[in-house]
């Protein structure tokens, strides 16, 4: 018989995609411009001072071409910029515009009553247990063992 209990990167998927759907959802009852889930994560990973395409692809854990997509609908729909990087001639980086350090405020806003939301849920101390577990230096990945 298979074991019905899941695996932690299955709840933290869950975990996540909670978070994303209330997200989305609320930016889009706000009357916010409409973004996926991967352009939302984009914005949640993207550096104050600007941030290459490379380096959001690896921080997503996404192919640059995905990185590099998502960006252009955001450009697109006037929420980044691309702008010249002063420390190198041919790179490029990402930065928020006037509208999308605004939605940027809005989200962060939205995160935070979910979070509330979440501990109204499941108490404020497992909330807080939570944060402080995922907020550890879990150290890097173990090596494979043979």
């Amino acid at each position: 018989m298979q074991s019905t209990r899941r695996s932690l990167p299955q709840l933290f998927t869950d975990a996540r995609r909670w978070f994303e759907e209330g997200l989305l959802a609320a930016m889009e009852a706000a009357g916010a411009t409409p973004v996926s889930p991967t352009q939302a994560q984009l914005f949640a990973v993207l550096d104050d001072g600007g941030t290459t395409v490379s380096e959001l692809a690896r921080r997503m854990g996404v192919t640059r071409q995905t990185a590099h997509q998502a960006v252009h609908g955001l450009v697109d729909a006037g929420l980044l910029a691309q702008v010249p990087d002063p420390g190198s001639a041919r790179r490029r980086l990402i930065r928020r515009t006037p509208d999308g350090e605004r939605a940027h405020g809005r989200a962060t806003e939205i995160l935070e009553r979910l979070e509330g939301q979440l501990a109204a849920r499941i108490g404020k101390d497992a909330a807080d247990a939570l944060r402080s577990a995922l907020e550890a230096n879990w150290g890097d990945p173990p090596a494979p063992s043979r």
